[in-house]
């Protein structure tokens, strides 16, 4: 992942994934998103690779995007197959 320290901080981005090769990103984010809660549901939430999904999406996602789909999962009707 691409990284860069500011004032002591560990600041990092979603790597290059060539699944998602276009500048719009948005694909990227809800399947980060998908695949971490998938892999928590299996995993549990502390699993090294769950992070990493985790650290994609909130990296690359807008935080209400995020805000709405948590919603949608407690509501039991988020779109995607979790």
């Amino acid at each position: 992942m691409p990284t860069a320290k500011i004032e002591g901080v560990k600041m990092q981005t979603a790597p290059y994934d060539p699944r998602f090769p276009n500048q719009n990103q948005t694909r990227y984010c809800y399947q980060s998103y998908v695949d971490f809660h998938r892999c928590s549901k299996v995993k549990g939430e502390n699993f090294e690779a769950c992070q990493y999904f985790k650290k994609c999406y909130m990296s690359l996602c807008p935080q209400a995007w995020v805000e709405k789909w948590d919603e949608q999962i407690s509501e039991n009707r988020f779109p995607g197959n979790i």
